[in-house]
């Protein structure tokens, strides 16, 4: 989704995640396909459940994206801070939207032993920025503009939309899925004895059908999910001019993740999606947890950071 900002776009990445939301589409479609055969068998009631599950998962799907910015806050423990009480940030912050040519996000620092940064709001003029005051005292200001400016370009590219309709898929599935045990195993009985195969063949067919999408859609989405990571690696290195500062920023970060105790890292784990560096000790590359990372791999960004770095050589010879 394009941005009205000066943050580059990364057409090789835009083409591969627009392939990435077109599967999820073709999944969708064969999703609600599907549904619609078994409904055909299904009585009011049953229809009903699958009518319930979309309602309640759009439900879910709207209200995570309007209050993104207020429950990323609450679960990460963040306060909003003004240019006063912390002004070489908020100096950073100005800088790059100055750069970027974009509103300024709420700024917010959380106290914690992890250094890591988000941002997240459904538009740039609902955003939010937070780094925790940890990455601040372990980075130089260079590497900490190059965080921020990592973080912002998922603003300014309007990852938290994209991601939210990404979802709204997997969240519809999972639904169902529950709804389906769980009304098998408590209102299986109340059918009449004549439809009480038919309707529990009906309730493992769409539990069936509802486990390989979501599937399906889980890994599509965090395929997505890293896109969109190395997307702002490179729109947040060409901004700043600094693909080395960002780079330094990534070691250190990394670094310090995997001397964090596994304890503090799965306390941490909700805010995967929205973190700078996931809260977790990196899988090893090409790993079968590597697929299911939210965030590429340390030796991918940093190769691709390279890639930029040498683009920004080329421009200058």
């Amino acid at each position: 989704m394009a941005a009205r900002t000066r943050y580059a776009p990364d057409r090789g990445l835009t083409v591969r995640m627009t392939a990435t939301m077109f599967l999820l589409g073709l999944v969708f479609v064969a999703f609600i396909a599907a549904i619609i055969g078994i409904g055909t068998a299904y009585n009011a009631s049953d229809a009903a459940i699958v009518l319930f599950a979309v309602v309640i998962g759009g439900g879910f799907a709207i209200g995570s994206l309007f209050y993104s910015d207020k429950i990323a806050l609450r679960t990460a423990g963040a306060r909003e801070v003004t240019p006063e009480q912390a002004p070489e940030l908020h100096g950073i912050v100005d800088r790059l939207c100055a750069l970027a040519d974009m509103p300024k996000p709420r700024v917010a620092i959380a106290h914690s032993n992890m250094p890591n940064a988000f941002a997240t709001g459904r538009s740039a003029d609902h955003a939010v920025l937070c780094v925790t005051d940890d990455l601040m005292r372990r980075l130089t200001p260079e590497e900490l503009e190059g965080v921020i400016a990592h973080e912002m370009s998922h603003v300014a590219h309007k990852d938290v939309q994209v991601m939210t309709a990404a979802s709204f898929l997997a969240i519809i599935a999972a639904l169902l899925i529950r709804f389906a045990f769980y009304g098998e195993l408590f209102g299986g009985g109340g059918r009449g004895r004549g439809n009480n195969q038919n309707a529990a063949l009906l309730m493992f067919a769409l539990m069936a059908i509802s486990i390989v999408v979501y599937a399906v859609s889980f890994v599509l989405i965090r395929l997505l999910s890293r896109y969109r990571e190395l997307s702002a690696d490179r729109s947040g290195a060409l901004l700043t001019g600094q693909p080395s500062a960002l780079k330094s920023a990534l070691v250190k970060v990394s670094g310090q993740m995997s001397r964090i105790p596994n304890n503090d890292l799965r306390t941490a784990k909700p805010m995967n999606a929205f973190f700078f560096a996931p809260a977790m000790h990196l899988a090893p590359k090409g790993s079968l947890a590597a697929i299911f990372s939210t965030h590429p791999s340390l030796e991918r960004r940093l190769a691709e950071l390279d890639k930029v770095q040498a683009q920004l050589n080329r421009r200058a010879g």
